[in-house]
């Protein structure tokens, strides 16, 4: 039989989870589901330095709290891909790649992935050099230069990390300044290991056939053609939201996110969404949880008003 839920919440990021401590909490039964493990991005960070309570917390450490939290009221969790969802009005029907189930509201949290470069060398040089992940590959690129391409919050954050390890870090920014937090633009302005290669887009990605061994460089400026050498390349361009299972229901934008009002409802009754998949400005810890809470709660509500 397929089993049934009040509530569904597919991601277990740091906003699902939160929707679903305050849902269970309100005695809703309540299941997430997730392709990996719990605490999606929050994994692959080190060190959290912008969550109120923690001056600076590992992210695998933050997970297992939130986790514990998220299951102490009865949540339960389930590993599974989401294929499809059908909204049958006053239920909806999700199927993963593993079981069936049936909920009267399902909340959306599967987050965003990280956006590709897209040029040459990309995809041959993946897991030989080319990374999109720093915490996970860092440790192979001890003591030697790597390639950083990007200039907000991740690209400077994963630089400083990698400057504990590597023996030079180089950003590469298609613009004139950095988009990142002033704290940690003050901090890799200041870290010798960091040099910058500014108004310049990467244009290929090379190697020996096994192995990176550096980039080549346009400047948007006067055009001008350069090569980088280097043994690794981090990978920090931007987001794209992972809702393609949700296209169907029609509650996506043009780019794939998805809008919702200040409830986090969207255009479905009963469909919530929160965290990095809505089209909102600041994807943040804090916010995920922000939006987690008012789900879990409106969701409550919803039931509430249509029983």
């Amino acid at each position: 039989m397929m089993k049934k839920y009040d509530v569904i919440v597919i991601g277990a990021g740091p906003g699902g989870m939160t929707s679903a401590l305050y849902a269970s909490r309100a005695n809703l039964s309540v299941l997430m589901i997730d392709r990996g493990i719990y605490g999606g991005q929050m994994n692959n960070t080190a060190d959290i330095e912008n969550y109120p309570g923690f001056k600076s917390i590992l992210g695998p450490d933050l997970s297992k709290k939130m986790y514990e939290s998220a299951t102490g009221f009865g949540a339960e969790y389930a590993y599974g891909t989401v294929q499809a969802v059908e909204d049958k009005g006053s239920f909806k029907i999700v199927r993963t790649d593993n079981d069936e189930y049936e909920t009267s509201v399902l909340i959306i949290g599967t987050g965003s992935q990280y956006r590709k470069l897209g040029v040459p060398g990309e995809e041959e040089y993946g897991g030989r050099g080319v990374s999109y992940c720093a915490v996970c590959d860092g440790a192979f690129f001890r003591n030697k230069e790597v390639i950083v391409v990007g200039g907000g919050d991740s690209a400077i954050q994963e630089s400083l990390y990698l400057s504990n390890l590597a023996s030079k870090v180089t950003v590469i920014h298609r613009r004139d300044q950095l988009r990142a937090q002033k704290v940690l633009q003050d901090r890799a302005f200041a870290d010798d290991k960091i040099n910058f290669v500014w108004n310049s887009n990467v244009t290929e990605i090379t190697g020996d056939g096994n192995k990176v061994n550096g980039v080549k460089v346009l400047n948007t400026k006067d055009n001008s053609e350069s090569t980088v050498d280097a043994n690794g390349v981090f990978i920090y361009v931007g987001n794209t939201p992972m809702t393609d299972p949700f296209k169907s229901l029609g509650i996506t934008d043009e780019k794939g996110w998805i809008p919702t009002n200040e409830r986090m409802e969207t255009k479905v009754p009963g469909i919530f969404a929160i965290g990095d998949v809505r089209a909102k400005e600041l994807r943040q810890i804090a916010t995920a949880v922000g939006d987690g809470g008012i789900a879990g709660q409106n969701a409550f509500e919803y039931i509430q008003s249509n029983n």
